[in-house]
């Protein structure tokens, strides 16, 4: 694995996760990601993608090993450096979309008057100021996952975890959504990391792909994705077909390896 130099914004040391079932879900699994950095987190169904993204946001303690956040241990890490981004939006039906985006904010008892800013900063960065008084069920499943970006982006994380967040959504949305998230990654800066089943959305979005093998999950490879340029031209490019190529073939290689063990 490529070695991680200076402050990393998340690592993960040694770390395992087996439930009480006694299902061994991950690990051991050593990771590290640079501050800023937009990584995909690649492999098949059940291969722990999600409970590692988990356990790095701290909603579900390792088994085993070491979890640090900005260089110290989660535990001492501050809520408000983690933004979460789950596969459903999980809107709050009753709310407007002011009203969910400021839900994290309450939480942290932070003023209403205070918040307002943050809240409509935040709703004009993911292009939704007009729809800040509508409710969820008013929304298109992409505007629904825009609102509950916006919710994790409220509180200005540093580390942002997205798990399969376009997963649901027909590939004209998707496409759209994955270059409006790359346009706010560069814009803001914050480090990305980001769970998904497609070869195709891992290579288009990310610096790394790192992909995974079969339950338990453990790293099996990584690919660098060195293009600066993430357009439609790169989407139709051979430089784009080649790197799907390569992710394609360590995702087979990944596999094959768990089903000769």
């Amino acid at each position: 694995m490529t070695e991680v130099t200076g402050s990393a914004a998340a690592r993960l040391r040694g770390v395992t996760k087996i439930y009480g079932n006694g299902v061994n879900a991950l690990g051991p699994i050593d990771l590290s990601v640079r501050r800023g950095e937009f990584i995909s987190l690649l492999g098949p169904s059940g291969c722990g993608k999600s409970t590692a993204l988990r356990i790095i946001a701290g909603l579900s303690p390792p088994t085993s090993g070491v979890v640090e956040l900005a260089g110290v241990s989660a535990q001492a890490a501050r809520r408000r450096s983690i933004g979460f981004v789950f596969q459903e939006p999980t809107l709050m039906p009753w709310a407007t979309v002011r009203d969910n985006v400021f839900l994290p904010l309450r939480l942290m008892r932070e003023a209403r008057s205070a918040a307002e800013v943050k809240v409509d900063a935040v709703l004009a960065s993911v292009g939704l100021s007009e729809f800040a008084g509508v409710y969820p069920r008013e929304l298109s499943g992409g505007m629904k996952m825009r609102v509950s970006l916006a919710r994790a982006l409220v509180t200005d994380p540093e580390l942002i975890l997205m798990d399969e967040p376009f997963a649901a959504l027909d590939e004209i949305t998707r496409f759209k959504l994955n270059n409006d998230l790359l346009e706010l990654w560069r814009r803001l800066r914050k480090t990305v990391i980001f769970v998904t089943h497609s070869v195709f959305e891992s290579v288009y979005l990310s610096q790394r792909v790192i992909v995974m093998t079969p339950r338990p999950g453990r790293v099996s490879a990584e690919l660098v994705i060195e293009e600066a340029e993430r357009t439609e031209e790169f989407r139709t490019s051979a430089a784009y077909a080649g790197h799907c190529r390569d992710v394609s073939q360590a995702l087979a290689r990944a596999s094959a390896t768990r089903a000769a063990s």
